[in-house]
């Protein structure tokens, strides 16, 4: 898992600054509509709710915005019910492996971008399951090391049903199954400790280790341009690169 969680800090701390302009927001809010519509407005019997709903929280979306949300994928006036998830499978350069998770009112628009955006990058999209079996879904939470004491955070994580904790870099990474995520996240606030962030993410089985800058620069371009996309709300993508090297790239 070497330079993912690398690559996750820094998304998320992208992705704050990114809220602060409202985009990301849009797209929380989006999730979260959809959720609510398709399973309810209760987060403890809806997964995908409750999931949306901790992602949200993660980027510190303020709780009335989270509560309008789901009012607004709620009750006889639903909005989110156009909406679909739909999910596409590629390779980047260097075989990189990568999922784009989109929530749309439109396939063909969404397709015909995602498309463009693995030409331009010296990708291609693949057929339904050529990529997918290289990830499986999980709860990830991103744990900074500074002042943790690994021990402590080991068994408060246990406690709350994760699987593993490891440390990449400067980041712990927690990983569970995806109905622990919220426990897992409650009992590591409750041990004195921050989390940066909680989401499920297709975590990959194995990864390509990418070594030289200019490739690193090109699949990473390749990520944030699909990232960037209206219809997009996830990208999981299977590479391998030093913080070194992602340091000087992103």
């Amino acid at each position: 898992m070497s330079g993912h969680s690398k690559w996750s800090s820094i998304k998320h701390k992208k992705g704050a600054a990114d809220a602060k302009r409202g985009a990301l927001f849009t797209k929380l809010s989006r999730a979260i509509i959809a959720a609510a519509k398709e399973g309810g407005p209760d987060p403890a019997a809806n997964l995908a709710l409750q999931n949306a709903v901790e992602k949200a929280r993660s980027y510190s979306m303020p709780k009335e915005t989270i509560e309008r949300a789901i009012a607004r994928g709620s009750g006889a006036d639903a909005e989110g019910s156009s909406f679909e998830t739909v999910i596409y499978e590629g390779y980047g350069p260097e075989g990189v492996g990568v999922l784009v998770e989109a929530l749309t009112d439109n396939r063909n628009r969404t397709a015909s971008e995602v498309r463009h955006l693995f030409s331009k990058f010296g990708g291609n999209l693949c057929a339904t399951g050529a990529v997918a079996w290289q990830f499986e879904r999980r709860g990830v939470l991103l744990v900074p090391m500074d002042g943790v004491d690994e021990d402590e955070l080991v068994l408060a994580a246990a406690e709350g049903g994760a699987d593993d904790v490891e440390l990449d870099g400067s980041t712990y990474q927690v990983t569970c199954a995806p109905e622990e995520l919220r426990s897992v996240r409650e009992a590591i606030e409750a041990s004195g400790y921050a989390v940066e962030s909680s989401e499920l993410s297709m975590v990959p089985k194995t990864t390509v280790a990418i070594r030289d800058e200019s490739a690193a620069r090109t699949v990473i371009r390749l990520v944030e341009g699909l990232e960037e996309a209206d219809d997009v709300q996830d990208v999981y993508a299977n590479f391998d690169i030093s913080e070194a090297i992602l340091e000087a790239v992103v």
